[in-house]
């Protein structure tokens, strides 16, 4: 292993020039941009790296990238990354071009170099330098590289499907944890899942002058009183029935986990601009309602006239976008029937309601014998104690691996508690794609000496 080590430290500048290399292909999965180009760039940055590569495509989905090394081991290691990235909308917001890639001190800015290029090139940089170094690698490595985390991996059950026996193997190393603020790696072993729907309310055939209001209905309003019912603002509590039926509660390790790696409550305070977070939560109570509570959240809202200064207008259509996040064991396919039933009970059975992703939570048992080792290879290269968390808050298509018996770890990565993804001026400390280089090379080897 010291060899591989050696052997990727002496190539850290042609390891950032890799990355740079990637960051600067688009892939933004919602408009097809760069989508294809980038797909076959991995395949290339794959076999580059010494992995046998195929490219799979269906009909209107966007590629899927495989790729693996047989060593003929007892111990089979799967990598999941994604290469498509969001909008980098607004772009007036970004210091620098979002695809032009550009170190500043210390950090490299492009979008997708956090979510999700960084982490996969260092793991590809692991894998080069192990194979030039040792001539072979510790374990079997498996890779699946999909086109659309960041529109719901929407066809990537499919995929998984159609690749079953490819991915048979011990665990999946997710698509990569961050440093908090305090420089540990956070890892989590879970997911929560995610119903996305849009709800669409129309009223007269065109915008009209609002001096009609007195008489025509205002499709807004109708949508205001949607919204209305469908959660509590008191309790914060989601009023669908049955929506909390199968919610599971965190089992005694999970809750041990909780409190010895409570929530950085300062830290997301102060860099979120709050004084403080919903129901004056803190402590375990904070933890718990992140993790282990679902929820509905309205990620957009549109109707009418918004551009500048003032227009008179009455809307013919009202939309909102909305998001509900959940846990084990809420099934999202049963989600979203009560959530159809409870509008139409509530009176607006008039309302369209579009679907654009359903994906179900998932979490690993706390106790995987994969997680001590994922433990103590990010103690050794971060020289800190790492933070385990039993899942984490967002969503990823993690429950189609573990519904197949591959349980998931979001470990080793290289992005940082500020590193905005999703948002302007996305970035990584450089150092931390090194030490990420690093910390998968330690993981293959440790991982390849536990018990079958």
């Amino acid at each position: 292993m010291q060899r591989a080590l050696d052997y990727a430290n002496a190539r850290r500048p042609a390891e950032l020039e890799d990355l740079v290399r990637l960051c600067r292909q688009p892939s933004v999965s919602a408009t097809g941009h760069g989508v294809p180009e980038t797909a076959a760039l991995v395949a290339e940055m794959m076999k580059e790296a010494g992995l046998a590569t195929r490219i799979l495509e269906r009909a209107g989905a966007h590629p899927v990238v495989l790729g693996s090394w047989d060593g003929h081991r007892s111990r089979t290691v799967v990598f999941y990354n994604h290469y498509d990235v969001q909008p980098p909308e607004p772009l007036d917001e970004w210091q620098s071009e979002p695809f032009a890639p550009e170190v500043r001190e210390g950090k490299l800015y492009a979008r997708g170099v956090s979510d999700n290029k960084g982490d996969l090139v260092a793991r590809l940089e692991a894998i080069k330098a192990y194979l030039a170094a040792e001539g072979g690698l510790p374990v079997n490595v498996k890779f699946i590289v999909e086109g659309e985390e960041e529109i719901g991996s929407v066809h990537l059950h499919q995929y998984v499907q159609d690749s079953e026996d490819f991915l048979k193997g011990d665990i999946v190393v997710w698509e990569g944890g961050e440093r908090d603020a305090r420089g540990a790696l956070e890892m989590q072993l879970g997911c929560k899942g995610l119903v996305y729907i849009e709800l669409v309310v129309r009223g007269a055939v065109t915008d009209l002058h609002s001096s009609l209001a007195a008489i025509v209905p205002n499709p807004a309003w109708r949508l205001h009183q949607v919204l209305a019912c469908l959660k509590d603002p008191a309790t914060d509590r989601v009023l669908v029935e049955g929506f909390y039926d199968r919610v599971r509660a965190p089992s005694p390790a999970e809750e041990e986990l909780l409190v010895r790696f409570p929530i950085d409550e300062d830290t997301y305070r102060r860099e979120l601009g709050l004084n403080s977070f919903i129901g004056n939560l803190t402590g375990l109570e904070l933890s718990k309602k992140l993790l282990y509570q679902p929820t509905c959240n309205i990620a957009g809202l549109v109707s009418g006239y918004t551009g500048p200064g003032s227009k008179t207008v009455l809307p013919k259509e009202a939309r909102a976008k909305l998001d509900f996040r959940l846990v084990p064991d809420q099934d999202a396919d049963d989600i979203l029937r009560r959530v159809r039933l409870h509008i139409a009970r509530c009176g607006f059975s008039d309302v369209e309601v579009l679907v654009h992703g359903v994906e179900n939570p998932s979490q690993t048992p706390v106790d995987h014998p994969a997680v001590p080792v994922m433990v103590e290879t990010a103690r050794t290269t971060y020289g800190a104690e790492p933070v385990v968390q039993p899942r984490f808050a967002g969503t990823g298509p993690m429950a189609l691996f573990t519904r197949i018996g591959l349980p998931s770890i979001n470990g080793p990565g290289v992005g940082y508690y500020a590193s905005r993804a999703h948002a302007p001026n996305e970035n990584i400390r450089v150092q931390d794609y090194y030490l990420g280089i690093e910390h998968v090379i330690r993981f293959l080897d440790a991982y390849a000496q536990t018990r079958a």
